[in-house]
């Protein structure tokens, strides 16, 4: 359609606004006992939710499978993308509408969200509303639906297959059963594409009617309902309910009437968070007890002692305090600190028992070793990797890398700038850059700013700890690893090794650090299996137009972030290696001192493009200036650190722990300073942990906050080692206790294979088998807004929940060290 023959917008939101107020009587006059709006702005009543536009895509990964109207039905969230779509089984990164306004209505208890496409020129407005013991779902078009995108949009409601699996379906007298895996159907248009098929339709459809807790049962007396199973377009996909929009028409173009049942009375199960890997006698010890409000309070709390014939006896009891509510749920804490005698026990309460955890001294001892041991070898790139019988991954991606072109951008945050920075044309092989690094997350590119930080951890935990452990060979000069099989060398220098070989490559080949290496496509980037077979292993022949341009491309822009990033990872690493590669421990401070010189000598780059170009620069310079200091001792760079206060003062919390390990080399002037911020930070930090009963930052973006609290938990103990009157260790210690379980939503351990239950379905490389990477750390619990906690251990493909991160890895296995330094260092 022709924007400028459009009628005025406020025209058109006229015509809306009393087409919605009309349907808006008709609906509040209709409502019944089902949901209701509630003060937090969605429909609720015991044991169903529905939110409507609470969330809305991610900017950065389009569908993040939480945005639309969305159901929580008895606690667990089990649909979600209530939306406009243009496939009924549509992709991750296929379009999304964008949204323009949402408006609540107390009056007449409904929500209307205002959605645009911005490309196709289309606006088109969802209202949610109360209906009888349901809702009812409306789209309404100002104008018709433009003709390009008849027979395609569609409103869908996607189900969660994992709460679905093995249940029935009935649509208009037919019946059917809900695959655990998807077995189509699919068909082929006109021109020989495929098509998806619906495996059910009608003008009535129910979802799970054998069972009360999932039953949902859906009418449309205008339009079909479709019911699709989105797997069989990808694995991440869900069961989509789909009905097609009418062309031609405006005002209320499509309805559907949704019933969801309920258990009369429900109340969610009270999760007891607790340590599943244990407690050290010494440290604090305190159960967080996550209650539906609608329970009442709870009883005495025990905590038993389990002996070898699995008898259990009282240790300790207590009423459990009552901390109050946050988000959703009500807070009880269960403190049982002043137990101190070693042994095996678990809590009892709300009529469960915990599995059992230990109280040990050596509690954390082998908490680390799944993560070095197999989590790090299974990541490693440019190598083949071996685990007894099992191959993880053949050695992969030997025909890196193509040349990308100027002013590209890549669907994953990379960005190339206008100059290539690069002696190779766009295309072109570049040598020299396949070897080390490690898979950057559940996909397999290698990012730069993900690597200098995790080189980085892994030589804090080297320089803390200095750990022997040797599980694992590793032969670069054969490109091979064996897991579970010694060569006589430290595990983790072998891995500092590993990535400062990806980083030192960079400058070798382009005398600075690029933002990374990734997949050109989509086909590739979305590759589940084997990541040698991603490509063919052979260099594109870039005369050869039939090569097969598989090759992943190399993003080349030297930002002044990156180098300094970069460098500060290499300074780092030349004192690790020192002793083991000399040669590279040379070469690697060489080169770091060589990006200082250069960046100080020039104009910065500051080209930034999603989250590959590097931090802020000021902050990647501190880094770059402690590391070049710890490595040399040269009084320039202690002089820089001191001109960096601003940086230090205005975002202390990430950069206290760079400042406190400059300090010894730093005057007293600095030393004043960075105390008296240290006091005033203190204060900001309790008043912010009050928010939550666990004693950690829980953040709310579209990432869970594992890092955010791994990175609190350091923080901690790097100002408890130079302020122990100011920061205590516990801190510290409840970063560890928050992954192992003492969290929101769960009990898990957010590090698979530690504890006795944790992270089993996980978004690794292997996600789409349902299952885990020994060592792993998931981002965690993600808040949904406006107050829905969840990390889901059914469904692996929520990246925002449950992707396993390098870098993440690594600062928890130096949070393991630090914690036990602390509790040696406390131990009588």
């Amino acid at each position: 359609m022709n924007r400028s023959k459009r009628p005025p917008l406020r025209i058109r939101h006229r015509f809306l606004l009393a087409a919605v107020l009309a349907a808006a009587a008709l609906a509040a006059a209709a409502a019944g006992p089902g949901p209701q709006l509630n003060d937090a702005g969605y429909f609720s009543t015991r044991g169903l939710d529905v939110l409507a536009f609470n969330n809305t895509y991610d900017g950065n990964f389009s569908d993040s499978k939480i945005a639309g109207v969305e159901l929580i039905h008895h606690g667990v969230r089990t649909a979600t993308n209530g939306d406009v779509r243009l496939s009924p089984t549509p992709e991750q990164w296929d379009p999304v509408a964008t949204l323009v306004e949402r408006q609540v209505d107390p009056a007449s208890g409904t929500v209307t969200t205002r959605m645009r496409f911005d490309t196709e020129g289309f606006e088109y407005v969802v209202r949610v509303a109360p209906r009888g013991d349901g809702v009812a779902i409306q789209v309404v078009l100002d104008q018709p639906l433009p003709k390009a995108l008849a027979g395609k949009a569609g409103f869908n409601l996607e189900f969660l297959p994992s709460a679905y699996f093995g249940k029935a379906w009935l649509a208009d007298g037919g019946s059917g059963q809900l695959p655990l895996y998807p077995s189509g159907p699919s068909g082929r248009d006109r021109d020989g594409a495929t098509v998806r098929l619906p495996m059910a339709t009608g003008h009535s459809l129910t979802l799970a009617p054998e069972d009360p807790q999932r039953r949902i049962a859906i009418h449309s007396p205008a339009a079909e309902l479709r019911l699709y199973d989105g797997r069989n377009q990808a694995q991440n996909g869900w069961y989509v309910v789909h009905s097609l929009l009418p062309a031609g028409k405006r005002g209320t173009v499509l309805e559907w009437t949704l019933q969801g049942s309920t258990v009369p009375g429900w109340t969610r199960p009270t999760v007891i968070g607790h340590s599943q890997v244990g407690y050290h006698p010494a440290q604090r010890k305190v159960a967080v007890l996550e209650r539906d409000r609608n329970a009442p309070a709870p009883g005495r709390a025990r905590l038993l002692r389990v002996d070898a014939g699995g008898g259990a006896r009282e240790a300790f009891a207590a009423e459990p305090q009552r901390w109050g509510p946050y988000l959703r749920y009500d807070y009880y804490t269960f403190d049982f600190s002043d137990v101190r005698e070693p042994g095996l026990y678990l809590i009892e309460a709300e009529g469960q028992r915990t599995t059992a955890f230990r109280i040990a001294a050596d509690a954390y001892a082998t908490a680390w070793h799944p993560t070095l041991d197999v989590f790090f070898p299974v990541q490693m790139d440019h190598v083949s990797v071996n685990e007894a019988y099992r191959v993880w991954h053949g050695r992969s991606h030997m025909d890196d890398a193509r040349q990308v072109a100027p002013n590209t951008e890549h669907f994953d945050l990379y960005g190339q700038g206008p100059d290539l920075d690069s002696p190779f044309q766009p295309g072109e092989h570049i040598p020299g850059l396949a070897i080390g690094g490690w898979f950057d997350a559940g996909d397999y590119d290698l990012r730069t700013q993900t690597h200098y930080s995790t080189v980085m951890s892994l030589v804090d935990t080297w320089e803390l700890a200095r750990p022997l452990r040797d599980e694992t060979s590793v032969d670069q000069d054969k490109g091979h690893v064996e897991i579970h099989r010694p060569d006589g060398v430290p595990d983790l220098l072998q891995q500092i090794e590993h990535g400062t070989l990806m980083l030192i490559a960079q400058h070798r080949v382009f005398g600075h650090a690029i933002p990374g290496i990734v997949e050109p496509d989509l086909g590739q980037y979305t590759h589940l299996g084997d990541a040698v077979t991603k490509t063919d292993g052979k260099v594109d022949d870039h005369s050869d137009p039939d090569s097969p341009r598989d090759d992943r491309l190399a993003f080349t822009t030297a930002t002044t972030a990156l180098n300094y990033g970069s460098a500060a990872g290499l300074a780092a690493a030349s004192r690790a290696l020192r002793g083991y590669d000399d040669a590279l421990a040379q070469e690697s401070l060489a080169t770091a001192q060589k990006v200082w010189e250069f960046e100080h000598a020039r104009e910065p780059n500051l080209f930034r493009v999603g989250n590959t170009t590097g931090g802020d620069p000021q902050d990647e310079e501190l880094r770059a200036a402690v590391q070049l200091l710890l490595a040399t001792g040269e009084a320039k760079y202690a002089q820089r650190i001191a001109e960096l206060w601003p940086a230090i003062d205005a975002r202390f919390a990430a950069n206290a722990p760079w400042a406190v390990r400059a300090l010894p080399h730093m005057d007293a002037d600095f030393a004043a300073k960075l105390r008296t911020r240290a006091q005033a930070f203190r204060a900001e930090r309790d008043e912010a942990l009050r928010e939550n009963p666990y004693g950690v930052p829980i953040t709310r973006g579209g990432w869970a906050g594992n890092g955010a609290v791994v990175g609190h938990a350091t923080a901690n103990y790097w100002l408890h080692r130079a302020y122990p009157d100011l920061f205590d260790i516990e801190p510290t210690l409840q970063g560890l206790n928050y992954l192992y379980g003492t969290h929101p939503d769960s009990n898990l351990s957010f590090v698979s294979a530690v504890g006795a239950r944790s992270k089993q379905v996980a978004y690794g490389m292997n996600r789409a088998d349902f299952s885990f990477i020994a060592g792993g750390v998931v981002p965690g619990v993600l808040i949904l807004k406006p107050d829905f906690p969840e990390n889901k251990e059914d469904w692996p493909f929520l990246w925002g929940e449950n992707e396993y991160v390098i870098n993440l890895g690594a600062s928890y296995l130096f949070l393991v060290h630090a914690a036990q330094d602390l509790l040696d260092a406390a131990a009588p």
